[in-house]
């Protein structure tokens, strides 16, 4: 079971972190990934761990900062210099067996969250 929280309501350039914690059965192995999906648009790729490797959206790339901590099994994003782009649902996936092609697709994901909203002001 994942939990995120840390949305809020946050001003264009200002930052702001996302945890998201994993209860259950984890390991250090899982994949474990960020997505956000905006009113109107499809689901889409943000952020995640795989494996030891971090991978990012360009779009995020050099703002955004995903984190783990394995002890507290919770993973973070924070989100810096934010943009009124970045407004969406944030949700947390896992996954025990994720190959590398398709950490970017959130279809692939099989445990998730509820999401927190991330609302930015301009």
């Amino acid at each position: 079971q994942l939990q995120a929280f840390g949305g809020g309501l946050v001003q264009a350039g200002g930052s702001l972190r996302l945890s998201c914690a994993a209860s259950g059965r984890t390991s250090s192995s899982y994949s474990l990934g960020w997505f956000r999906q905006a009113p109107g648009k499809d689901r889409e790729f943000v952020a995640a761990f795989w494996r030891t490797r971090t991978y990012y959206a360009d779009s995020v790339k050099g703002r955004f900062a995903i984190s783990r901590d394995n002890v507290k099994n919770t993973v973070y994003l924070q989100m810096n210099n934010v943009k009124p782009e970045d407004a969406a649902v944030y949700y947390c996936a896992a996954d025990s067996s994720l190959i590398l092609s398709s950490v970017r697709l959130w279809e692939q994901w099989h445990y998730w969250g509820h999401g927190t909203q991330v609302t930015v002001s301009s």
